[in-house]
């Protein structure tokens, strides 16, 4: 039983299961909003399914991919599969019961869920091996995450609007940016090892920058979410306000010469965020 356990929990942290708080949010408030209220149960239960099976296959794959270079960096070389805790072969059969979760959950949405299912699989595997060659690779990984809300939209009503572009917006330039603000401490890693990165290649200060900007472009849209749907009102402007005070907080607790707070502003703050957000849109669609 014990055992049992530990191998429950060693899957657990090889997919970062905690940070589906970065995701899952982002989901909901789409399919709030595609349902234009409260969802079906049907849709509400295919759509976490879904969130589970392509999040954590994503995840799986991702550490796949990188056993190598994790195993070298010093920072990631107790990671799951460099240190030996689970398998390279467990996490590629993870992956793919992941990936049968959400076939199987598309199968249960929109026909047109399940036509561009494969597309989304290859996108976010693709997403892995992208530091190899592009210091783009953040902006991938916003884009990957962002199917999050665009699939769930797309899985309920059959369609693609701009409003849920914008949301999917939103969600990309977010995570992008807090994932420069993680990849600063990496920066002597990945310049003495050819990982590609914004901090790597413009150095930290541009790179937080960067990360700045786009966290201010994602705020932007987020004011602007209640012209695409007019539902949005009082609730949902003050969550952003709330947001954007504590993005705010976020870029202030790092900086060049001391990153000792890069774990609080790009994880701890963040899993605040996504929740508020869909919380705060959450109680404008339903009230």
């Amino acid at each position: 039983m014990g055992s049992t356990k530990k191998k429950i929990k060693n899957y657990s942290s090889l997919v970062m299961f905690e940070h589906t708080i970065f995701a899952l949010p982002f989901a909901y408030f789409s399919l709030f909003l595609a349902s234009g209220g409260l969802p079906t149960f049907h849709n509400f239960f295919w759509i976490t399914i879904a969130m589970i099976g392509a999040r954590n296959g994503a995840n799986s794959w991702n550490r796949v991919a990188d056993y190598k270079i994790d195993k070298s960096n010093p920072r990631t070389k107790n990671r799951e599969i460099p240190a030996g805790k689970v398998k390279k072969k467990e996490a590629v059969l993870l992956t793919i019961f992941c990936f049968i979760l959400l076939l199987t959950a598309a199968l249960n949405l929109d026909p047109l869920a399940i036509k561009l299912m494969p597309l989304a699989v290859i996108f976010i595997c693709f997403y892995s091996y992208t530091k190899r060659f592009t210091w783009t690779c953040h902006l991938i990984l916003g884009a990957s995450v962002a199917l999050a809300p665009l699939g769930t939209w797309i899985a309920v009503r059959g369609d693609l609007t701009a409003g849920a572009v914008m949301l999917a917006s939103i969600h990309a330039l977010w995570v992008a940016g807090f994932d420069i603000i993680y990849a600063t401490q990496d920066y002597d890693f990945d310049r003495d090892n050819d990982i590609n990165s914004i901090p790597a290649k413009f150095g930290i200060k541009k790179g937080l920058e960067i990360a700045r900007g786009l966290h201010f472009l994602a705020v932007i849209i987020m004011f602007s979410l209640p012209y695409f749907f007019p539902v949005l009102a009082l609730i949902y402007l003050s969550g952003v306000f709330l947001v954007t005070l504590l993005l705010i907080y976020e870029h202030q607790i790092v900086n060049p010469n001391d990153l000792s707070q890069v774990t609080i502003a790009s994880y701890s703050i963040n899993q605040i965020i996504s929740p508020l957000l869909f919380l705060a849109g959450a109680a404008d669609i339903l009230i």
